[in-house]
């Protein structure tokens, strides 16, 4: 099935490439067939990340979007009828971007082509949260409502929490409930031990699989980050989905021959090979 995910957030430093990172990495290891694509202007993250092959797009000249780079864009992601495209965006192209997909009805184009659109905007918690949650109120205001949209709670700097309010009884969420199609929590592990492993991760910009395989790490970083990437795994299959794999023909059985079948023809070898008795004299 062709789908876009686009990881939208006007703030910067929040995680935006880490959940780029992250759907291309859920997606790849379920045998989807992937595109990924860096269009931030100012910090090329995701371009670092070699599993993925990821192809850089300017997007953004003199502060505008570029018109050219713009449909070169919308045209990889309507070739690729097969596939998933993954695209991170930087803060600084965050406003263009939004404002351009939407004046130029991109997300209605690529649905009417058969392809899905998802949104990944990114709430975190600390001194962020603000911005980030008037991020995720923009992007669902101005979206059309056929754009799917799937919320990253990122809890490494700090809880998502408003006036003792989690993100699900805020206001924010309320007013666009009917807009999520579900969340995805990145949960604040031990600082001093699963933050650390992260942190080593992404700033050598390796998978959970590349990681897990190396040398560098060791045997109970490993340990911790299976921990890690269970948890989120097991949310992107509930909120991305697995596709479906192909059930095996059965082998028809052979046929069996009747058991009376197979009686009858050994009784009538056996009378053939039986001699007839001579009479008996008077």
């Amino acid at each position: 099935m062709a789908r876009a995910h686009f990881t939208l957030q006007g703030k910067g430093g929040v995680g935006k490439s880490l959940v780029s990172a992250l759907i291309a990495q859920h997606r790849q290891e379920n045998h989807v067939p992937l595109i990924c694509v860096d269009t931030d202007p100012v910090n090329a993250t995701f371009s670092g990340y070699t599993a993925f092959s990821v192809k850089r797009i300017e997007l953004l000249k003199e502060n505008t979007i570029d018109e050219r780079e713009f449909d070169r864009l919308m045209e990889l992601i309507a070739e690729n009828r097969d596939a998933e495209v993954v695209i991170d965006n930087g803060a600084s192209s965050f406003i263009p971007l939004s404002s351009y997909l939407v004046e130029n009805e991109a997300i209605d184009m690529l649905q009417a082509l058969g392809h899905s659109v998802v949104i990944h905007p990114v709430v975190t918690g600390g001194q962020s949260l603000l911005d980030t949650l008037s991020g995720f109120d923009a992007l669902a205001s101005q979206f059309p409502a056929s754009a799917e949209m799937v919320v990253w709670l990122n809890h490494y700097f700090g809880p998502i929490e408003k006036e003792g309010k989690t993100f699900e009884k805020m206001k924010v969420f309320q007013d666009h409930q009917g807009r999520v199609k579900g969340i995805v929590t990145i949960d604040r592990y031990n600082q001093a031990t699963f933050g650390e492993d992260v942190q080593q991760m992404l700033e050598d910009r390796m998978t959970f699989n590349q990681a897990i395989e190396s040398e560098h790490f060791k045997l109970m970083s490993k340990h911790r980050l299976k921990i890690m990437k269970k948890s989120l795994f097991e949310q992107m299959d509930r909120v991305l989905g697995v596709p479906e794999k192909e059930k095996p023909i059965a082998a028809k059985p052979a046929t069996a021959k009747p058991a009376a079948k197979a009686a009858t023809a050994t009784a009538e070898a056996a009378k053939k090979r039986k001699k007839p008795s001579s009479a008996s004299k008077t």
